[in-house]
């Protein structure tokens, strides 16, 4: 297979990569940045918030070959609480998805767009399978902007035919994560002032989300590539997570439990935009898929703690 990943450079995009190209299979990248992890990735640096016609300049077929077998759109802005100060980023990820799409319908591709549990809004109702999402429960630019993808992949498929397939990911954690000076994420943070001994701020002391290691993650995409690269119209949204509803409280007593560290722990209010509660319903990834996450949140958490010490015992040798 031949795979173009947007946002090649981010967590979910370097773990794809990777594993399709010990697969056997050819990998194309897209991304604003270098991927500081790896240089096995071939990545075109390409602002794809931009007009399209500069985006077709970047990635027509002078710059990569035309028989690329789907594309598979990661690239967004993706820290939600950052896009309620910043909510012009919102509309550069709409803007992102536009680029995507017209690529895909100008090369006969198909699509995987990556979604997210934020669609659902903030869960009073605890619905959470996927054709129950309410959107008039959108909780900030961030969801607005996943809301609108989703709409304009839909309105591909009406309109051309363009066979794809949604994710809505859910709290991604593990690999290539800890590089949080550029974008903060709550388990790489939580590890990293654990292990120096700070104190940690918790957002919402009964917030409940559902926490999905990468290679549950990477292995539910993989599946997907493959049954839209043999041609299969699936045209389902999906949601991909672990299917386990853990706080915020009890995955920081797990990082000070790997570590053998006490963690020292303050409780404040949800912030704006936030989500919660969200437990995913996984029976249509089961179903269409065949997809079966086998790692839970404690076993996750040990990896994720032996990846970072590992990275950064290497990154200071």
């Amino acid at each position: 297979m031949r795979i173009l990943i947007t946002g090649s450079s981010g967590q979910i995009g370097t773990n794809l990569a990777l594993r399709l190209l010990d697969e056997g299979h050819s990998v194309y990248g897209i991304d604003i940045r270098p991927n500081t992890w790896t240089d096995r990735i071939e990545t075109l640096l390409q602002d794809l918030s931009v007009q399209y016609s500069s985006f077709e300049e970047g990635i027509g077929h002078a710059a990569y070959p035309p028989d690329i077998d789907a594309v598979v759109h990661l690239a967004a802005h993706a820290k939600v609480h950052e896009l309620v100060q910043q909510p012009d980023r919102a509309l550069e990820n709409i803007t992102m998805v536009f680029n995507a799409l017209e690529y895909c319908r100008k090369h006969n591709l198909p699509i995987i767009f990556s979604s997210s549990r934020e669609v659902y809004g903030d869960i009073h109702r605890y619905i959470t399978d996927e054709s129950h999402a309410d959107f008039a429960f959108t909780e900030s630019p961030y969801s607005a902007s996943k809301i609108s993808g989703e709409a304009f992949v839909y309105s591909y498929a009406q309109c051309y035919k363009l066979p794809y397939l949604i994710f809505r990911f859910s709290n991604v954690y593990g690999r290539f994560d800890n590089d949080i000076e550029r974008m903060e994420r709550v388990i790489p943070l939580f590890i990293r002032k654990i292990s120096e001994g700070k104190p940690i701020t918790v957002f919402g002391e009964e917030k409940m989300l559902d926490f999905t290691y990468v290679d549950d993650c990477i292995d539910g995409i993989v599946r997907g590539i493959k049954l839209l690269v043999d041609g299969a119209e699936v045209n389902e949204t999906i949601n991909l997570a672990c299917g386990e509803g853990h706080s915020l409280i009890t995955m920081a007593e797990h990082v000070g439990e790997t570590l053998g560290l006490e963690p020292n722990i303050t409780v404040e209010p949800s912030r704006v935009g936030e989500v919660t509660h969200y437990v995913a319903d996984i029976s249509k990834a089961r179903t269409v898929l065949g997809y079966e996450p086998s790692t839970p949140l404690k076993n996750g958490i040990r990896k994720a703690v032996e990846w970072s010490q590992s990275f950064d015992a290497n990154d200071s040798a």
